[in-house]
C-alpha cells in the first residue's frame, strides 16, 4: 500500500546554514548589519546575503528599513528569539560535553547601565559565580537614559521602567544623591567646613544639577559654572576618587569608595534621586529560573549593603562636620 503523503507539519524542514542563523539573531539584536557584521567579523554584504537567503526560503521578509536601523518584522522577531535560545542552548550543550563532572552552565544575556556595573556590580561577581557556578553573565554595558530593545536580551537594569505585555519590571534600588570627595582632596583645604564646598573644584554630572544639593544643605543654590561635565556617573567617582574636586554621587555607587574610605561624604546632607534602576525580563524566556536566581542575588546583595555613608570628624586632615 503506498504511504500518504506527508503533511506540511510531517515534511523535513531545510535547515539553513548555522552562520546564516547567527546573522539573522545578530542583526536583529543589534538593529544593524553593519553593527552584526563587526560582532561575527563578517562583512555587510556577507550579512545581508544571509538575511536575503533565509527571506527567500522562507517566502517571508524578516527585516524591514526603519530610518537608519533594520528592524525585524514580527517574524523576523520572533525567529531571531528563539533561535537566540537555540544558540545558546547549544552553547550550553556543548560546554556541559566539555564539563560533564559540573552542571551545565546557564548564558544570560544581560544589559546593565554602565555606571552601575563598573562601580557596583562587577566588583561583586565573585560572589554571585559563589552561589550559582553553572551561571555566566554575557554584559553588555549601556549608557543611554532609554532603554535598549528589552526583546534583545534577557535582562536588562536599565534607568527607565519598562512597561510592556509579557515583561516583569522590579524596582532595584532607590538611591539617594550625597556629595563626596577624595580626603586627599579636603587635606588641601585647612579647616575646611560645609560652607566651603563652593569654593572647592566641582565635578558636574550631565544628569544631576548641583543646585539641588547645594540648596537641600543650605548653601547658595547657584550652579557652578567651571569644572568638567561627565555623562558617566562611574567615571566621575573615579575622578574624584583621584582628587579632581568634589561631586554629588548616588551612595549605592559611591558605596565601595566609602567604604574603603577613598571617598568620605560631605556632611549629613541626603536627596533622593531621580534615577532609579530597574531590572527587567521577559516572562516564559527558558531561562527564566536562572534569571529568577539572578534578580535574587541582586536584592540579596542590596539588602546586605544597605548605603553606608562615611561622614568624617573635625579636626583632622581631609576631616570635617557642618
Amino acid at each position: 500500500m503506498a504511504k500518504a503523503p506527508a503533511s506540511p507539519a510531517q515534511r523535513p524542514v531545510h535547515l539553513p546554514p548555522l552562520q546564516a542563523l547567527r546573522a539573522l539573531e545578530a542583526a536583529a539584536r543589534h538593529r544593524s548589519f553593519s553593527r552584526a557584521a563587526e560582532e561575527l567579523a563578517l562583512t555587510h554584504s556577507a550579512i545581508s546575503h544571509h538575511v536575503r537567503a533565509l527571506e527567500t526560503s522562507l517566502g517571508t521578509k524578516l527585516f524591514q528599513r526603519s530610518g537608519s536601523q533594520m528592524v525585524p518584522t514580527s517574524v523576523g522577531a520572533r525567529l531571531a528569539e528563539q533561535v537566540r535560545g537555540a544558540l545558546d542552548d547549544i552553547e550550553s550543550a556543548l560546554r556541559e560535553a566539555g564539563n560533564s563532572a559540573g552542571p551545565p552552565v546557564i548564558r544570560l544575556q544581560v544589559s546593565v547601565m554602565a555606571d552601575l556595573a563598573n562601580a557596583w556590580l562587577i566588583r561583586r561577581l565573585p560572589s554571585l559565580h559563589a552561589q550559582v557556578p553553572s551561571l555566566d553573565l554575557h554584559l553588555r554595558l549601556h549608557a543611554e537614559i532609554t532603554p535598549p530593545d528589552p526583546y534583545s536580551v534577557d535582562v536588562g537594569i536599565w534607568h527607565q521602567r519598562i512597561d510592556l505585555p509579557g515583561f516583569e519590571c522590579h524596582n532595584l534600588i532607590e538611591d539617594h544623591v550625597i556629595a563626596v570627595a577624595s580626603p586627599a582632596l579636603l587635606a588641601r583645604y585647612p579647616g575646611f567646613t560645609l560652607a566651603d564646598v563652593p569654593r572647592l573644584p566641582m565635578l558636574r554630572f550631565a544628569l544631576r544639577p548641583w543646585r539641588d544639593w547645594l540648596e537641600a544643605a543650605g548653601l547658595p543654590g547657584d550652579e557652578p559654572e567651571r569644572g568638567p561635565i561627565f555623562q558617566d556617573a562611574g567615571l566621575m567617582l573615579q575622578s574624584a576618587v583621584a582628587g579632581l574636586g568634589v561631586a554629588t554621587a548616588r551612595a549605592q555607587l559611591a558605596h565601595d569608595y566609602l567604604a574603603s574610605g577613598e571617598l568620605v561624604q560631605i556632611g549629613p546632607t541626603r536627596i533622593p534621586s531621580s534615577l532609579h534602576y530597574w531590572v527587567t525580563w521577559r516572562e516564559g524566556n527558558p531561562r527564566e529560573k536562572a534569571i529568577q536566581q539572578f534578580h535574587a542575588w541582586l536584592q540579596e546583595q542590596v539588602r546586605l549593603e544597605g548605603t553606608q555613608a562615611t561622614t568624617v570628624e573635625a579636626g583632622h586632615a581631609g576631616q570635617f562636620h557642618p
